[in-house]
């Protein structure tokens, strides 16, 4: 009888949890805890519903009751991990982890060990770690990601740009896209990174700091009109981007220095490629 009532307070709190019921959920598995103490399913069920809370020190008690009664449940010792990332205490959770990975090789036991050694600042080991996922999973957006941050990190900046062009072709999304452009920036490939910025205000066209990039990117490749152009895009977007405009217009090597901030205000907010009176803008390359 009792067993069966059990199971039936297992099964009404899954239910609610994964009905998003949560408060519930909840209820039963606290009222559930108090006939059953020892019970590790409704420990680990209250475990996820506490740190889904946020309340890490109450999730850690919970799972770390559930895995005194099942030390090796894989799920469980996965939450642990989450759990103890979540309170900074990384090898902890990497414990938990490699203790996992011991019983099962499930893709979700790496993703959290890459997670982790990130965390850790160890980058090496994060990069073989996010390399086994990236294997195991090809279209992890998560782990190219990863992988062309830490590319451009240690100055792989090819490699981060075959990680990033990856991306984009998986989900065309502008964060994605504005990193793609940095990199072929830096890379000096102008052409790739003016055509990368121009996706990111295709995409979204309230992005002053890409308008503003774009614009020094086509100042760089000489292309002065398209590059104020940008500049007057971005000006528009967002008034406080002139200071940035201003000094990108006077360091660049192909720029002009503005003697006059009025005419340079106004040939902004008019869109216009042309510089204005000789007496108030001179050419930098003399």
């Amino acid at each position: 009888m009792k067993e069966s009532q059990r199971l039936a307070i297992i099964a009404d709190a899954v239910a609610a949890f994964n009905q998003s019921n949560r408060d519930v959920a909840k209820q039963l598995c606290e009222a559930g805890l108090d006939q059953f103490p020892s019970d590790p399913s409704l420990s680990h069920l209250l475990a996820a519903i506490l740190f889904a809370e946020e309340d890490f020190s109450g999730a850690r008690e919970k799972i770390e009751s559930s895995l005194a009664a099942q030390p090796r449940n894989v799920p469980a010792l996965i939450l642990a991990g989450k759990i103890y990332r979540a309170e900074h205490k990384l090898e902890a959770a990497l414990r938990q982890l490699e203790k996992a990975t011991g019983i099962d090789g499930r893709l979700e036991i790496f993703v959290e060990k890459a997670r982790i050694l990130d965390q850790m600042g160890n980058k090496s080991a994060a990069r073989d770690a996010w390399s086994v996922v990236l294997d195991a999973k090809p279209t992890s957006l998560e782990a190219i990601n990863r992988l062309s941050s830490l590319a451009r990190e240690r100055g792989a900046l090819v490699e981060a740009e075959q990680l990033l062009e990856r991306a984009v072709a998986l989900d065309d999304h502008p964060g994605i896209w504005f990193e793609l452009a940095l990199v072929r920036h830096d890379l000096q490939k102008l052409d790739g990174a003016a055509q990368a910025y121009r996706r990111v205000l295709e995409i979204n066209a309230d992005a002053p700091e890409a308008a503003v990039n774009l614009g020094v990117v086509l100042q760089e490749a000489g292309r002065m009109d398209e590059a104020m152009a940008a500049f007057s895009t971005a000006y528009a977007l967002d008034e406080s981007t002139f200071g940035v405009i201003a000094m990108a217009l006077t360091s660049a090597p192909c720029g002009r220095l503005w003697l006059d901030e009025t005419v340079l205000r106004q040939s902004l907010v008019s869109g216009a490629a042309a510089l204005g009176a000789k007496s108030l803008s001179v050419d930098a390359r003399r």
